[in-house]
């Protein structure tokens, strides 16, 4: 898994420092929707090694990162690139609607 674990102290250098393309999980252990989709992010991680940094950022444990962001419902995946939050997706989706917005910004 290559996946990275962020929190508030980390996002700016692994995220918004990062020139390329990268997919955030905002979750919780509680969600069970977030459950759903973890391993399509999984997958992403691994399929899309070295063309999309995914990470994941536990929304109870960093209200920090989600404020910021405006996270009000979970799961929810941003995309960024170049450091720049470009794309969001809300809810439990398909891996394949994952997958068609990250290739709008390969």
């Amino acid at each position: 898994m290559d996946e990275i674990i962020l929190n508030n102290s980390n996002f700016a250098t692994e995220i918004e420092a990062y020139n390329g393309l990268a997919l955030i999980d905002f979750w919780a252990v509680w969600c069970m929707p977030c459950k759903m989709v973890e391993p399509s992010v999984k997958q992403i991680a691994e399929e899309y090694k070295g063309r999309v940094k995914v990470g994941k950022i536990n929304v109870d444990e960093n209200r920090e990162i989600a404020s910021k962001f405006g996270i009000m419902s979970i799961p929810t995946l941003l995309i960024f690139k170049d450091g720049k939050m470009v794309d969001t997706i809300i809810g439990a989706v398909p891996k394949s609607v994952i997958e068609s917005k990250l290739k709008q910004h390969l």
